[in-house]
Parts: C-alpha cells; structure tokens; sequence
C-alpha cells in the first residue's frame, strides 16, 4: 500500500512540475515578445517616460490634449497651471503633476521631431 502512495505522489509531481515548466516557457515567450513590441516602439520613449516617472498616456490625461500639438500643450498647461495655483486655493500637489505632465510631452515631442530628421541630421543623445 505504501509503494502505491508513494507512486501516486511521486507521479502527481511529476505532473505538477512538467505544467510549471510549460508555463515558464509561455511566460518568459510573452515576456520576450511583448519586450520586442516595447522596442520597436521606441526605446527614447520608454528611456523618457522612465526619467520623467510618467507615462505618455498619464501625461495627456493629466493636460486633457489627445493630439500632440506644442499650441494645444501649452493652452492646457497654462490654464491648469494657474486653476492649480496655491495662492488662488489650488493644491500644489496637482501643479506640479501638471508641470511633470508637461516636461513629459514636451520630451515626446522632441523624440518625434529626431525621429522625423534624416539620419545625417539627427544629433546623439
């Protein structure tokens, strides 16, 4: 009876460890395809969303713009910059998420316009 018990465990863990193996090769395989997709994204993007400590996402929800223009950036940092101003009651806390929001796109759209300059043009970083 013992030789049987310790068959059954010695095969359920067999069992166990060939499915753990099996996700470990899934997950180091989507750890590896979605760390390509980050790349061809762009490497100055991350780099700048990880200096900056935000995202480009967070970065255009914090100043309500969708497109990148400099004109609509600007507009919408003002204006939350001064609505957010301690002395007129605002928190500072918040004009200070504006600002980083701002250095943010501001990083953006410099990687887009070396991105867009021919390759004899564009200056190293």
């Amino acid at each position: 009876m013992a030789k049987y018990l310790a068959q059954i465990v010695v095969m359920g863990a067999q069992v166990v460890g060939r499915a753990f193996a099996r996700a470990l090769k899934q997950e180091f395989a989507a750890s590896q395809a979605a760390a390509q997709a980050r790349n061809s994204a762009g490497q100055h993007s991350a780099a700048a969303s990880s200096i900056t400590g935000m995202s480009l996402q967070e970065a255009q929800q914090i100043l309500h713009v969708s497109e990148l223009t400099p004109e609509a950036i600007q507009k919408n940092y003002e204006h939350l910059f001064k609505v957010n101003d301690k002395s007129v009651g605002g928190s500072f806390y918040i004009q200070s998420k504006v600002v980083r929001a701002k250095e943010r796109l501001d990083e953006e759209l410099s990687i887009q316009t070396q991105n867009k300059q021919p390759p004899h043009q564009k200056t190293e970083t």
